[in-house]
């Protein structure tokens, strides 16, 4: 087994809700799985491992759909509360608000299951498995579905995820609200054109650094209940095939318990796209002895003869099947009789005002403020006319994709008209000043089978953005820019005075960049990824190793970088400490062994490659999650408004450590300040947090001084970053 980052829970979230279910319950399902499978005919078991679980009337079972989604609202189901697509959550840097968003998800799911059921309906887009999150790694801004992920940097992405898989399951100490389900495992990031017959070839540094720790984190901290395997192959072998990914890292070295599914499609493409096997029933067989439970598609019909013929014993089915029925068990679902938490739940609880009010909460501080020379934000008692164009009536670029239907989306036309009201005239048409200009993608532009081919904006939009400011020089011109990932904005940023980045942001983000922009909303996003000054620079889209990619790996061909939003206020950071009671009292490196402890070599050297011998000795291991060092800081709001601060921490390792990463984000939290108020923020660091990747995925704790920063920021970008030395 091999050691990755372990990431700590933010008290916030941890005090919350907690990640169920816990042994003995499972036990009690697993024993309710049981002696379902027990009464299972041979043909009825394979039908049982696809996606569509039929109703089996003479043993009570009801049918069971395995699939809907729910990346930012229950989707594709009707009507439903819009939350900003997971690319603007993630820019919130807010793993509590985004638990409450879950939570509000997960209620509206369970309504709506009701409401369906109450007509017998158990159909797909209709059940309780919700296919999200996507904590997929947006290592290139080109991946059309880079919108649903968290961003770039795995412990944003493990905080995000964790939130909202507990946010999902419940915290009911018997039932799971609903199945989260952890996509797309492992490796996936495009291209969407050839994801059936991809193959990733990297080896474990890249694997255990940053495509896996968010998966991780989810499996051990919040115990998702599925993982969904991709399309895709990783060295060689189809994910949904692939026993090291499925057996050896996902159930033994994390000890995932519940549900493998596969992406639909994903176990014909074993056969038909990977040619990893010789034909369907091959291709089956595969993906069993690999690890995969679930087949999302009807391809295991083909072993339905095999199995009457006796060439399949369908005792290989059992264990696959007593995953599946366990979570079925734990969601209440094999029992007629059972009663769980929210059985009453029914129509006042979709779209009701306090899910509304979360969405407008979230779709807010989602916000990232990239310009602003000053005009913002705009004074509404001196305000007579406003000139909004661009994609400003346009309700789709408020959704993102996997989205539900609102009652009343407000697009960004609508938020001004009704922020403003009467005594502002808003027009579309008009040279008047100011003007706000939407300007940016829509989820027509980017998706499912939809990558970009660069990163550019279109050029009938800069032509008429240009046109603005060549018909007015002095004009103040506001971009209020939607879109999934990075965009080419260096044209968009020297035309205009002012620059919002606003993402998908749901039902009530016309409502929210209105009162942005009117000063009612302090901008306090933060990037989720970072924004590239030449697009032309960037690495080849299929090609997954690390170096050159994101801000952990590099500092150039940056235009604006990830973490990085302004305020209408300031802050001032000061007072850094660092506890360091906990470091080891040793001159030699600290290795993080197979065993999930820590050890000190004895001699000093450095065990971070592969190949290299292990110590002789071992001296007192510690705990990996153990903190090491706690970090604090005070924080000031020091302009004249309130507004919120994202506090950051970042961590450098020595430099003759090896590590390739220029510095990591280990730690966020945002603060709520009035002007003139101050604020002592604390950090606790664990050894995986700390510690360095080697060529074979493990992880050393170098010695030499490692630099803490914390600040608004990246270092290197924010000025009011603090940096504090301490030695190993």
């Amino acid at each position: 087994m091999r050691k990755t980052a372990v990431v700590l829970a933010v008290a916030a979230v941890a005090a919350g809700v907690g990640a169920v279910p816990n042994d003995a319950r499972r036990a009690e399902a697993e024993k309710e799985a049981r002696a379902v499978l027990e009464k299972l005919t041979p043909d009825e078991k394979v039908q049982m491992l696809m996606m569509d679980n039929p109703e089996i009337k003479r043993i009570g079972i009801p049918r069971f759909h395995w699939w809907s989604e729910a990346l930012h609202g229950y989707a594709r189901s009707g009507l439903a509360t819009v939350f900003p697509q997971a690319i603007g959550a993630a820019a919130t840097f807010d793993d509590e608000l985004e638990l409450r968003m879950a939570d509000a998800i997960s209620t509206e799911a369970r309504a709506k299951v009701n409401l369906y059921r109450a007509q017998g309906e158990r159909g797909g887009n209709h059940c309780l498995s919700l296919w999200s999150p996507n904590v997929n790694m947006d290592r290139d801004p080109r991946w059309g579905r880079g919108q649903e992920t968290f961003g770039e940097d795995p412990y944003l992405t493990s905080r995000m995820g964790v939130a909202f898989v507990k946010g999902i399951q419940g915290d009911d100490p018997k039932y799971l609200k609903a199945v989260a389900c952890a996509k797309h495992y492992a490796v996936h990031s495009g291209p969407e054109k050839k994801r059936h017959e991809f193959n990733v070839n990297l080896d474990d540094r890249d694997l255990y650094e940053y495509y896996l720790p968010a998966f991780k984190a989810l499996v051990k901290e919040a115990k998702v209940e599925s993982v969904m395997g991709a399309y895709s192959a990783v060295n060689g072998v189809p994910c949904c095939a692939n026993k090291r990914l499925l057996v050896d890292i996902l159930r033994g070295e994390w000890g995932f318990r519940g549900t493998v599914v596969s992406d639909v499609g994903a176990v014909d493409d074993i056969w038909k796209n990977h040619k990893y096997r010789k034909n369907a029933v091959e291709g089956d067989l595969a993906a069993i002895e690999g690890g995969l439970d679930l087949c999302s598609e009807a391809t295991y019909h083909h072993m339905r003869g095999p199995v009457k013929e006796g060439k399949i014993d369908p005792a290989i089915f059992d264990k696959p099947l007593m995953h599946i029925l366990t979570t079925r068990a734990l969601l209440g679902d094999l029992d007629p009789k059972a009663k769980t938490p929210w059985d009453n739940l029914g129509e006042k609880d979709v779209n009701n005002a306090k899910h509304k009010a979360i969405a407008l909460e979230c779709a807010e501080k989602s916000i990232v403020l990239l310009k602003n020379d000053g005009v913002l934000p705009l004074d509404a008692s001196k305000l007579k006319r406003l000139d909004v164009t661009g994609r400003s009536r346009e309700e789709h670029i408020l959704m993102g994709n996997y989205n539900g239907e609102p009652a009343d989306a407000v697009t960004i036309l609508k938020g001004f008209l009704r922020e403003l009201g009467s005594g502002v005239f808003i027009d579309t048409t008009s040279d008047s000043d100011p003007l706000v200009r939407v300007i940016g993608l829509c989820p027509i532009d980017e998706g499912e089978d939809r990558d970009r081919k660069d990163i550019g904006m279109w050029p009938q939009q800069l032509k008429e953005l240009r046109r603005d400011r060549q018909r007015r020089p002095e004009r103040k011109i506001i971009a209020v820019v939607p879109g999934g990932s990075a965009m080419d904005l260096r044209e968009v940023c020297e035309l205009c005075d002012a620059v919002l980045v606003c993402w998908y942001p749901g039902e009530l983000g016309g409502t929210a960049v209105a009162r942005t922009v009117v000063g009612k909303n302090n901008p306090s996003g933060r990037l989720p990824v970072t924004f590239y000054r030449n697009p032309g620079k960037m690495p080849d889209f299929e090609d997954y190793t690390l170096p050159g990619r994101t801000y952990l790996y590099t500092d150039q061909n940056v235009l604006y970088p990830f973490g990085y939003g302004l305020s209408y206020t300031t802050f001032a950071y000061n007072g850094i400490k660092a506890d360091t009671r906990n470091l080891p009292k040793t001159t030699a490196a600290v290795e993080i062994d197979p065993d999930f402890s820590i050890r000190r070599d004895e001699a000093g050297q450095s065990q971070s490659d592969a190949g290299e011998k292990r110590p002789k000795q071992a001296a007192a291991p510690v705990a990996p999650s153990a903190p090491m060092l706690t970090v604090s800081i005070d924080v000031e709001n020091t302009g004249a408004v309130a507004g919120d601060e994202v506090v950051q921490l970042y961590v450098r390792s020595p430099e003759d450590s090896g590590d390739r990463r220029i510095h990591h984000l280990e730690g966020f939290k945002r603060v709520s300040l009035k002007p003139g108020e101050k604020k002592r923020v604390s950090f606790a660091l664990t050894a995986g947090q700390l510690a360095q990747f080697g060529k074979d995925g493990r992880q050393t704790l170098a010695k030499g001084v490692y630099r803490i920063f914390v600040g608004g920021g990246q270092p290197g970008y924010c000025d009011n970053t603090k940096c504090i030395m301490v030695e190993l």
